[in-house]
C-alpha cells in the first residue's frame, strides 16, 4: 500500500480502531521497521507501532537524550543513519545509541510534528539496517507527520476508545500517564519539585533496567489501596 493510499485511510483506520494496522503498514511504506509519535519533546508518547517504536521513545524520556526530544531540524528528517558510529551521528548521544544498538536499531529519523513554525511533537522511526532515506521516503515521512499533525490537533484524551487498548501498540492515549502519576507521587513524599522528582524516577528506572513505566507502577503499586 503506497503512503497516499494510507493518509486517504486515516480517519477511516481511526474510526475503525487500527490504529496499529495503519501504524505498521506506514512504516513499511516509508522503508522503516516502526514509527512512534510523541509530544511534548519526548514527554508522552500518543501512537506507536510496535513495541521497539515504544522502547526507542522510553529510552530517549528516560534518558533525558536523543534525536525525538533534541533534533534542532536544520535538515528535515533529522537522520541517525548509522548508530554504530562512535563519532559525530552515534556519539552525539552515546547512552541512547546504545539502548538503540541494544534493540537492534542501527538507525533513527525524526519528523517534526508542527502546525506552521510551532512544533510541539516528532515522528519517529527505526530501521535495523544503517542507511540514509532515499529523497522520496524522507518526503513522504514528512507527509505522514503533516497528516498525524491534523489527527493529534482534533484529538482529546478519552475522545476515543481504540480497540488496540490505551497504552498498547497503535493506541492515541496517554502511554506515559502512570509515569506522571508517580511524578507527582514522588513530588509529595519526597518534598521535592516535579522537574526533581521526575529526574529521580528516570534515575530509578535506569538503575535498575526497567522501562520507566514499570519503575512508576512499582511506585504506585506501594500507595495504600
Amino acid at each position: 500500500m503506497s503512503v497516499q493510499e494510507l493518509l486517504l485511510g486515516l480517519e477511516r483506520a481511526v474510526e475503525a480502531g487500527e490504529h496499529r494496522v495503519w501504524a505498521v503498514r506506514c512504516a513499511h511504506a516509508l522503508g522503516l521497521g516502526g514509527i512512534a509519535v510523541s509530544l511534548r519533546w519526548g514527554a508522552e508518547l500518543v501512537w506507536f507501532s510496535d513495541d521497539i517504536s515504544a522502547r526507542l521513545q522510553d529510552a530517549q524520556f528516560t534518558l533525558g537524550q536523543g534525536p525525538a526530544i533534541a533534533a534542532d531540524f536544520a535538515e528535515v528528517p533529522y537522520q541517525l543513519a548509522d548508530l554504530s558510529a562512535g563519532e559525530g551521528e552515534g556519539g552525539r548521544w552515546p547512552q541512547f545509541a546504545a539502548e538503540a544498538q541494544a534493540l537492534g536499531v542501527r538507525a533513527v529519523f525524526v519528523w517534526p510534528v508542527r502546525t506552521g513554525a510551532a512544533r510541539f511533537g516528532t515522528l519517529t522511526g527505526y530501521r535495523v539496517t544503517p542507511g540514509r532515506l532515499t529523497a522520496r521516503q524522507a518526503a513522504d515521512g514528512l507527509r505522514v507527520a503533516d497528516a498525524l499533525t491534523g489527527r493529534l490537533l482534533a484529538w482529546r484524551p478519552g475522545a476515543e476508545a481504540p480497540a488496540d487498548g490505551p497504552g498498547r501498540a497503535g493506541a492515541v492515549g496517554l502511554h506515559w500517564a502512570e509515569v506522571h502519576q508517580a511524578t507527582g507521587v514522588l513530588s509529595y513524599r519526597l518534598g521535592v519539585p516535579l522537574e526533581e522528582a521526575l529526574l529521580r524516577l528516570r534515575a530509578r528506572a535506569y538503575a535498575s533496567g526497567l522501562p520507566l513505566i514499570e519503575a512508576a507502577r512499582e511506585i504506585l503499586r506501594d500507595l495504600p489501596s
